[in-house]
């Protein structure tokens, strides 16, 4: 006779959400896709007789190899439809852990498992680094560097070698390193002053600011989907991406608010109208200068920033 599942077996069970939601978000950079991957998981564990959950040693194990997975097979088929994808196609950006709980600002009473951990692992450079892998160097490096899994583990997740998993991880960390060769980031603090300045020489339309804020090679990229004008590929040069600015600055429209914000666990800003989030920036800063501005206008990934 087998015992009732009790509320302490379900609180296990779902208090390996956050961890998921972690691992899912680095592994698909789409915070939508990650609780898709996430709530599969979960259908698939309640989908299991009582009797082979009961079998399972280590739930939070059983649960993290099955996310995994599911993102693995993700990954594949999300290459094919990013060729597919109108313009560049960037991470989905989120904000901080306050703003963040269920998709709704300011919403203080949702479950803290719901929250998503912001370290250097979800800058946007980084994330932006780990779209250049294949889904299996992805998958290897994050589980491996992040978040520290053994590579005997990783093998059985994977369904490779624990030698080829290793060669997958320095695969990637290769990339990695290639694409943060350059000066060291900034502090936060002057991140924060830095983007703080170039909101400001926006507004106020100085192109020489702004020109003086971003590194001579500085890429400005968006991201609007086919759903949000914008422009469809990369502007590269400072003195090009400060135009650029001057000119969405002119045509702003009315009711349209530039705020600070922590995106990505970074300094960043939002653009709102009439209230409603329709652009979120990420910023690399290196040097004391601008290098990278990511603009996300997409509205399906615009999400986790609108109320309501």
């Amino acid at each position: 006779m087998t015992s009732r599942p009790g509320h302490e077996d379900l609180r296990a069970i779902m208090g390996e959400r956050r961890h998921l939601i972690n691992l899912a978000y680095r592994l698909l950079g789409s915070l939508a896709e990650a609780e898709d991957a996430v709530q599969e998981t979960y259908a698939r564990w309640y989908a299991m007789p009582r009797e082979k959950q009961q079998a399972v040693e280590v739930p939070g194990a059983w649960l993290t190899t099955v996310a995994s997975r599911i993102c693995l097979d993700l990954l594949g088929s999300a290459r094919a439809r990013r060729e597919r994808y109108v313009g560049e196609w960037l991470p989905e950006p989120v904000p901080e852990p306050g703003e963040w709980l269920t998709g709704r600002p300011g919403d203080t009473t949702a479950d803290p498992a719901d929250r998503i951990t912001l370290d250097e692992s979800v800058n946007m450079a980084f994330l932006v680094v780990l779209e250049a892998m294949t889904p299996a160097e992805r998958v290897a490096f994050i589980l491996h560097d992040v978040f520290r899994y053994a590579f005997a583990e990783i093998a059985e997740i994977t369904g490779r070698t624990p030698a080829a998993c290793r060669q997958l991880a320095s695969s990637a960390r290769r990339r990695v390193r290639v694409g943060q060769d350059r000066a060291p980031a900034a502090p936060t603090a002057q991140q924060a002053g830095i983007v703080r300045d170039f909101k400001q020489a926006w507004e106020a339309k100085d192109i020489d600011a702004l020109v003086g804020l971003l590194d001579p090679g500085a890429v400005f990229t968006a991201d609007g989907g086919g759903l949000a004008q914008t422009v469809l590929l990369p502007i590269e040069g400072g003195e090009q991406v400060a135009r650029a600015y001057l000119e969405i600055a002119r045509v702003r429209p009315p009711g349209v608010a530039i705020l600070e914000r922590t995106v990505n666990g970074q300094p960043g800003l939002i653009v709102q109208q009439d209230g409603v989030t329709v652009t979120v920036f990420a910023f690399e800063i290196t040097g004391g200068r601008i290098t990278h501005i990511w603009a996300v206008r997409n509205p399906e990934k615009l999400r986790p920033w609108t109320a309501g």
